[in-house]
């Protein structure tokens, strides 16, 4: 899958496995998720089949607040967002790379506090995975 923007990651390990191994990074990290969006569940609900996918919703007023000052319209895209989901046996961990969205948005320079997000998405995304 190659979607500008957006970072996959394939994990080692079964879906819920993969979710344990990610709440487990993001305590590690003393990050509290203010959503958790289960859309496998919630299509279930209704009748529909899409398997396991879950969304987390993470974030911290002091990253990404100026950033809204700067361009309001980027608030469709904070908080951070991690995807986990499940796809022909194997599971993914998806994230919008904060350089791409901050450029959707019309921010062209290089804040350094999208580089501190986009190195917390990867470790949190690896971690998930298996890695390190």
């Amino acid at each position: 899958m190659t979607v500008p923007g957006f970072v996959v990651v394939e994990s080692t390990a079964p879906f819920l496995p993969t979710v344990e191994r990610l709440d487990l990074a993001l305590s590690k990290h003393a990050i509290e998720p203010m959503a958790r969006i289960d859309h496998g569940g919630l299509a279930e609900r209704v009748g529909l089949s899409l398997g396991p996918m879950l969304l987390l919703l993470f974030g911290d007023p002091r990253a990404g607040t100026p950033l809204m000052q700067m361009a309001p319209g980027i608030g469709i895209d904070l908080p951070l967002k991690l995807l986990v989901w499940e796809e022909e046996g194997k599971v993914w961990i998806g994230y919008n790379d904060p350089a791409w969205i901050a450029r959707r948005h019309g921010l062209d320079s290089p804040f350094p506090v999208l580089a501190v997000m986009r190195r917390l998405l990867h470790a949190l995304a690896t971690a998930a995975a298996g890695g390190a």
